[in-house]
């Protein structure tokens, strides 16, 4: 039998790790060596196969370096060219700022005419947000942010009242001040049109460095609002507080004027900024008039058309289908779109104080159907505005750095609250026209054995509590964490600057607010702090040759500010030594003193509680002496926080005398 002869085919050997020119070529030597000896052995620099190695390096070099360039440019971390950044911050959801408009806080006025020698406040003006103000000396545009509504005054936005005219001693009008924040930007509108719906689609804005899309209205008066992603179907929407809007929470208008609500919207886009500058809308998929809700899967439905998933999947159920629906917003078709939007910024919109003064553009809302058309015509041309204060932040657009830089940080936090720090500065940043947040404090939740016995203390403080030192909290016992909630405990301001309790306006707000950045599996109560309201006993004794009662008067003053309510956190002790501190430090003091005889520990400085509610206490009772240990007066188990509601009346201090021992 003959011999069949059979070559094998040698598998030879790559090396992978070269990655420039001169290792290639070596390598490509050694191979032609190894493998090929007879077909070529002339390596001079100067030989025909010695150009063929070379140029075979020379492209393996180059394509090294484009795939340490791509896969560089891939990293956000490590990207230089301006596209790549600006693509890969957005798919973090980082919109890289290709201008920063300049900020101030305008006062504005208006008159309105005496009625029984107090303003009428029916001539008073609801001056919408959009007004725009224009610089005198740059002739920079700015608009108010937000509506300065005469007719409210509230903690959130305060009205001044002043006598503007008067005859013969009596007011004939008054002049309202409020204030408003303004931002500087050119106001420009487009318009597109849209035939046949189709999916995903996109226009770009003509204007190179816009700010902020204003509106987005179609042919039909409908609202297209912008969200983060299309995916996100839900958006802030604000009506006014008042018995038409909601008539249970109107009660509450002064601390709340705005009532915040979620709203679903299937009329939605995002927007997009490109290497140049531009701004793109994008729009969803949907095409279909079906809610989103009306599609829902079930156990037995659940899957995917690919290859090897159940076969018990129906194409009702398939993943796909969902792009055509509303689940990516609706695209627009047959309509023609308006969007308003700002553009600008810049160093050059940073102008001075009192410069913006001239009222370009303005819309008022009031009921006048029964007032004076003269009168009305008076308040409305009598609306004035400018800026205490230079408008400052305007100022060129992002480098491609601080992009890059932006883009990370924001990335690591994802505008989601994850530590008790973030869930503070979420509840602090509410806008005030949905409520005044002014304390806020973040626990785990606990709750009570209630085997244990316990008080209730939503009930109004007896005569019989205070004589059993029955406390905050003071029987309750037996605490049990908690892991599946957190308890926020939140006070805000009244008119006179006191802390207070949230009006349920407030608290629905801020429960609706936070619920957008909130993880799914963390769940927020919203509480009360309590407030421990408190008096305060001094005496010292002065330097010789001072006046005593105005160093007393200085003492007073120094202990005010000690106290003062913006410079205390819920939870906060009070260390009576720093507050001898204090006073020893005022001008004509010469020591600290304990300031009564009825005071066994000797404590330089006597604190007491005040409750009674019938007083305008909070009617906390709090056992001082319980909490006062080694010089330092603790707040309860509960969040609270220490104040004095009267300073004028709660703080007394006293003189014995000076030191060299001449007593009063």
């Amino acid at each position: 039998m003959a011999r069949t002869s059979v070559k094998k085919n040698i598998i030879k050997p790559v090396n992978y790790l070269n990655k420039d020119f001169n290792d290639f070529r070596d390598n490509l030597i050694e191979f032609a060596k190894v493998y090929f000896p007879k077909t070529h052995n002339d390596f001079n620099e100067s030989s025909p196969g010695m150009m063929f190695i070379e140029m075979a390096a020379y492209v393996g070099d180059v394509l090294s370096y484009y795939v340490d360039s791509q896969f560089r440019e891939s990293l956000l971390a490590y990207a230089e060219e301006k596209r790549n950044v600006y693509n890969i911050a957005q798919s973090f959801g980082y919109k890289p700022k290709v201008t920063t408009p300049a900020n101030a806080v305008c006062d504005v006025f208006q008159t309105v005419p005496a009625l029984n020698n107090e303003p009428d406040y029916r001539y008073a003006l609801n001056v919408k947000a959009g007004a725009r103000i224009k610089s005198t000396s740059t002739g920079t545009t700015f608009r108010t942010l937000e509506d300065v509504n005469f007719q409210l005054n509230s903690n959130s936005s305060p009205r001044v009242v002043s006598v503007f005219e008067s005859n013969s001693g009596s007011p004939t009008k008054f002049l309202l001040k409020k204030q408003v924040k303004v931002e500087s930007g050119e106001i420009t509108s487009e318009t597109f049109t849209f035939g046949t719906a189709e999916k995903y689609s996109q226009i770009k804005l003509a204007k190179s460095d816009v700010i902020e899309i204003i509106s987005c209205t179609d042919s039909d008066n409908n609202t297209w609002n912008e969200v983060d992603s299309l995916a996100r179907d839900t958006v802030f929407d604000e009506v006014e507080n008042n018995s038409v809007n909601d008539p249970t929470s109107v009660i509450n208008r002064e601390t709340s004027p705005y009532i915040l609500k979620l709203k679903k919207t299937a009329r939605r886009f995002t927007t997009y900024i490109n290497e140049s500058d531009e701004t793109i809308l994008n729009f969803g998929a949907g095409v279909s008039d079906n809610p989103d809700e009306e599609i829902i899967p079930n156990p037995d439905s659940v899957g995917s058309n690919l290859p090897g998933s159940p076969t018990f999947l129906t194409r009702a159920f398939d993943p796909s289908n969902f792009l055509r629906t509303q689940a990516f917003g609706t695209a627009p078709s047959n309509t023609t779109l308006t969007i308003e939007y700002s553009y600008g910024g810049g160093i050059s919109d940073n102008v001075s104080s009192n410069d913006i003064t001239e009222l370009s553009a303005v819309t008022f809302e009031i009921q006048d159907a029964l007032l004076s058309t003269s009168l009305v015509q008076q308040s409305k041309d009598s609306v004035g505005f400018t800026n205490p204060k230079p408008a400052t932040g305007g100022s060129a657009g992002q480098s491609v750095r601080e992009v890059r830089e932006s883009a990370l940080a924001y990335y690591q936090a994802q505008q989601r609250s994850v530590t008790k720090e973030d869930y503070i500065v979420r509840a602090y940043s509410l806008p005030a026209k949905y409520g005044n947040i002014a304390k806020v404090h973040l626990v785990q939740d606990d709750q009570l054995n209630k085997s244990a016995d316990f008080e209730n203390l939503d009930r109004v403080v007896t005569q019989d509590d205070v004589d059993n030192k029955r406390t905050i909290r003071s029987l309750q016992v037996g605490r049990i964490p908690n892991p599946l909630a957190l308890d926020m405990y939140t006070l805000g301001y009244d008119s006179n600057n006191n802390l207070t309790q949230l009006s349920n306006t407030v608290k629905e707000n801020l429960k609706t607010y936070l619920s957008q950045y909130r993880l799914v599996t963390d769940a927020i109560n919203i509480k009360d702090a309590y407030i421990i309201d408190l008096a305060i006993n001094f005496a010292i004794l002065t330097k010789v040759g001072f006046n005593k009662n105005d160093v007393l008067l200085r003492c007073v003053d120094r202990v005010k500010d000690f106290f003062d309510i913006n410079r205390w956190q819920i939870g906060q002790p009070i260390v009576l030594s720093d507050i001898s501190y204090e006073l020893s430090l005022v001008n004509g003091v010469a020591s600290v003193v304990p300031p009564i005889d009825n005071n066994p520990n000797k404590l330089p400085i006597v604190v007491t509680n005040k409750f009674k509610p019938s007083e305008g206490y909070s009617g906390n009772v709090f056992d001082i002496e319980t909490a006062t240990i080694n010089g330092i007066i603790y707040t309860a188990l509960d969040p609270s926080i220490f104040q004095i509601r009267y300073p004028n009346t709660d703080i007394r201090g006293k003189v014995l005398g000076d030191n060299l021992g001449v007593t009063d």
